[in-house]
């Protein structure tokens, strides 16, 4: 997404949402990689893949996408399926998906013959879609460990990446990228995983940090510079929505923004193409001013917004309606100090246990509800093709 920290020259200092709606787009394909260790990597690669959908739905373009997964055979269940069941009922046309691989872990040492054969199998199919010019988005899930393990050749793999169509988007993910994956690449995000502090680091309340107490479980935050973050969160609302489909039960999704109350924004057409295919399960509102809000220079309206959001989510995430709740750029607004940190923290602790919350930002300083999250993934930028002057493109990045 282009939510980013805007720093002027002068200052430094500001923290702000800059739409994507004025950037010149980019024509030409980029390589993309997530790895670390931490959580979001194939999240956010769903989440890039229903931005593109959202935008061919909403301009009418031709889009489709392939999800190539490999190491994820059948036999046992993934964060994301739910995710993609959410994405081919809704868009059943525009998403082709290909599992390989065997359901069990091993290292390279307990790598079998089988094995390689469907690594082998699954680049094969990728190798053809490639070459095919029919997809505009083409996800390797899990190809960084498949490298890792040498189940297939790097340079071979490196080497069609490198002459893939002009056009198209590669997103390669999992823990290990290679050096020559990293090298080829035009982006690379690290996930890094934080582990929630022990009661004796300090917190300000011994409860904040049982991890038995109610509400601790399904708290998550997705920080840091990296790209990755609201792409993430997208995710997690349609896996939210596949589970509640799998399931047959509601499970109702609201997304709240803070600070971006303009348009163009990098997740708009993501959001209209889940509210067009599950209109009664996702619920949308924004709230700021269309403007980058600098620190120290904060407007009335800045707190008003903000606190206005605020009561919004605290009554959704306490009431129980909402199975998940995005909380998206929170951390900006409180590390701006548009909103205190303690009202924050007490609503988290007396959530509903079957309610998700999802909060997302970068924050220049840690606030304490950080210590409640059971998952916490920093997104750390290794490289961006943006720092070589290269345009952001739509149905991608914005």
């Amino acid at each position: 997404m282009a939510v980013r920290s805007t720093q002027t020259p002068q200052t430094g200092r500001g923290i702000g949402i800059r739409t994507a709606a004025r950037s010149e787009e980019r024509l030409h394909g980029q390589v993309h990689v997530y790895d670390g260790d931490g959580k979001g990597k194939s999240q956010a690669a769903l989440g890039v893949v229903l931005r593109t959908i959202g935008l061919g739905i909403c301009e009418s373009k031709g889009t489709r996408v392939l999800l190539l997964r490999f190491l994820k055979g059948p036999g046992r269940a993934y964060d994301e399926d739910a995710a993609i069941e959410a994405l081919q009922q809704g868009f059943p046309h525009l998403i082709d998906q290909v599992r390989t691989g065997r359901g069990e872990f091993f290292t390279a040492a307990e790598a079998t013959r089988f094995d390689r054969q469907e690594a082998q199998r699954g680049w094969d199919i990728a190798r053809g879609a490639i070459a095919s010019h029919l997809y505009s988005v083409v996800v390797l899930d899990e190809l960084n460990p498949v490298l890792d393990l040498g189940l297939l050749d790097r340079q071979e793999v490196v080497r069609v990446l490198a002459t893939k169509p002009a056009g198209m988007e590669v997103i390669c993910t999992g823990r290990g990228a290679p050096p020559e994956l990293v090298q080829l690449a035009d982006l690379h995000s690290e996930m890094r995983a934080h582990r929630r502090l022990s009661s004796a680091a300090g917190a300000e309340a011994p409860e904040m940090m049982d991890p038995q107490r109610r509400g601790l479980d399904g708290i998550e935050i997705y920080t840091g510079e990296g790209k990755g973050k609201s792409t993430s969160a997208l995710g997690k609302a349609l896996q939210a929505i596949g589970r509640g489909i799998s399931q047959d039960k509601s499970h109702r999704v609201l997304i709240l923004q803070w600070l971006k109350g303009g348009s163009g924004y990098t997740e708009d057409a993501a959001i209209a193409a889940l509210r067009e295919s599950y209109p009664h399960l996702v619920d949308h509102l924004r709230s700021g001013r269309d403007a980058i809000v600098w620190r120290g220079q904060q407007q009335p309206i800045d707190y008003v917004e903000a606190e206005r959001a605020w009561e919004i989510a605290r009554a959704a995430i306490s009431s129980g309606l909402y199975k998940t709740v995005i909380l998206d750029e929170l951390n900006p607004t409180v590390d701006l100090e548009l909103l205190p940190v303690e009202p924050i923290v007490q609503t988290l602790l007396r959530k509903p246990t079957e309610t998700e919350v999802i909060i997302t930002g970068r924050c220049k300083t840690r606030p304490a509800y950080f210590d409640l999250a059971s998952v916490h993934s920093e997104m750390v930028c290794h490289k961006h093709y943006a720092e070589r002057g290269v345009d952001l493109k739509r149905g991608v990045d914005y």
